[in-house]
């Protein structure tokens, strides 16, 4: 059974959330949230995942799994704001637990901020299986722009995340706390050997001039066209190409906030004893 997929585009973020469902009146999962942030006033929104949740219930589905791909350090998750609205469980990969290790330290958070992942509702491993009613959605291990990278196999649709962009956009940054170029250049690998016609569903687009947004593409068309890995490109040029763009990328406008966010499945940290939540940054810290 083919997944039925609605795409949400954020053009705040260039950001894609989608949610995937097996037909109206059915069940869904919701892929990689947005919740809207101000970082001039630090105040927050819910238009975008509002978006999510009319059509969730303008079609009568049933809100089985919220999925993160990764901690996001473009955009923060609304996956807890979509918990509390439609229900479901929040789930990533696994090695969620490193990243959090990390910031945990870079940020100086709270002592009862535990990095084993409690803050998510499902840790995923590679290769697990979760049902989305008459839906199967296989997660698929990515690391390489993080350790905790995690891709979603529905049928012949796969939500690829930070790992790849649009073909003439190229990969994702490297350069993050536990970041690899190695590892992104397998993780890409293991994607682009699934079947040529396979749908790949991208987490960002940042066209290039004269080109509007896109966000689907095919194996074959990233075998065949990807500016950083089509067929050809070996390991050891992938890795000297990846690094020496990171060299001159910017930190994205939002990684302070978001991390701190999205290590928390998209919650807030706990308001201090005046009631305010407040979020840090570190400095000289990146």
């Amino acid at each position: 059974m083919k997944p039925r997929i609605q795409a949400f585009f954020d053009d705040a973020t260039w950001t894609v959330s989608y949610v995937v469902f097996d037909e109206p009146g059915g069940h869904c999962a919701l892929v990689d949230s947005v919740l809207d942030y101000d970082p001039k006033s630090g105040r927050t929104r819910t238009h975008s995942a509002d978006c999510l949740v009319d059509f969730v219930q303008s079609h009568g589905l049933a809100v089985q799994w919220i999925l993160e791909t990764h901690a996001h350090a473009d955009h923060l998750s609304a996956a807890h704001y979509l918990r509390n609205k439609l229900g479901g469980k929040i789930a990533i990969g696994a090695a969620i637990t490193q990243v959090q290790e990390v910031f945990k330290a870079i940020f100086h958070l709270e002592p009862g901020f535990h990095p084993d992942g409690r803050q998510f509702d499902r840790l995923l491993h590679d290769g697990e299986v979760l049902r989305i009613g008459q839906l199967e959605a296989k997660a698929l291990a990515v690391p390489g722009h993080t350790p905790a990278c995690m891709a979603y196999q529905v049928a012949d649709a796969v939500f690829v995340g930070d790992t790849l962009f649009m073909p003439d956009v190229g990969t994702a940054r490297c350069d993050f706390p536990g970041g690899n170029a190695h590892a992104l250049y397998q993780s890409v690998r293991k994607l682009l050997s699934l079947p040529p016609q396979t749908r790949l569903f991208m987490c960002h687009d940042y066209p290039p001039a004269g080109r509007a947004p896109a966000w689907q593409t095919t194996v074959a068309d990233q075998r065949a066209h990807n500016i950083h890995v089509h067929d050809g490109v070996t390991e050891a040029a992938f890795v000297e190409l990846r690094t020496r763009r990171d060299a001159t990328l910017d930190m994205p406008v939002l990684i302070l906030p978001s991390v701190q966010v999205n290590i928390r499945a998209g919650a807030m940290p706990p308001a201090e004893d005046n009631g305010v939540t407040y979020l840090k940054i570190p400095v000289n810290a990146l």
